[in-house]
């Protein structure tokens, strides 16, 4: 098995964390690299899910968790915008595959950069979930965005070899 970005097997707490989200990350842009405009914007199932509204999805979700939740910006001043449920799977029909990459990496390197100024252990107040912790916070996206790639694998999948 290859990775994109090299499997990291130990290493401090933070470390490990850091870099399986990344891997995951990278994971996700791959669903989408190399797929036309068509092809990315196809819709295979009856939710409003289709590869690159996964990677835009995503990019929704760093704002939230990252600039919102962990940093304490109003969703209003989040850049990109923050809307949650099926519209954050969106794309405008203006949107490219390369935009929408690089909305996903300009809103992560942002998470990057946030989540640098906390410890593991420091908590904010999520408005559902009541406190959490950084560490909570990147397991939660790197499970999310590993869930997203294999959903996104599986569509890349179905676009290159159509059963015949």
């Amino acid at each position: 098995m290859t990775w994109s970005i090299p499997l990291t097997t130990t290493g401090a707490e933070r470390h490990l964390l850091e870099t399986a989200l990344d891997r995951n990350r990278a994971e996700l842009i791959n669903t989408v690299r190399g797929l036309s405009e068509a092809e990315a914007r196809r819709r295979l199932v009856t939710s409003p899910t289709t590869p690159i509204g996964l990677l835009k999805h995503a990019a929704v979700a760093e704002r939230i968790w990252f600039q919102h939740v962990l940093g304490g910006l109003p969703k209003h001043e989040c850049d990109g915008g923050t809307t949650a449920g099926d519209t954050s799977f969106v794309v405008a029909d203006d949107e490219t595959v390369p935009d929408v990459i690089a909305e996903f990496e300009r809103a992560s390197e942002r998470s990057r950069k946030i989540a640098a100024a906390f410890d593991l252990d420091d908590t904010t107040t999520h408005p559902d979930l009541g406190e959490v912790n950084l560490r909570f916070i990147y397991l939660l996206i790197a499970e999310d965005f590993a869930r997203h790639a294999g959903h996104g694998d599986i569509l890349r999948e179905q676009i290159k070899n159509p059963a015949g």
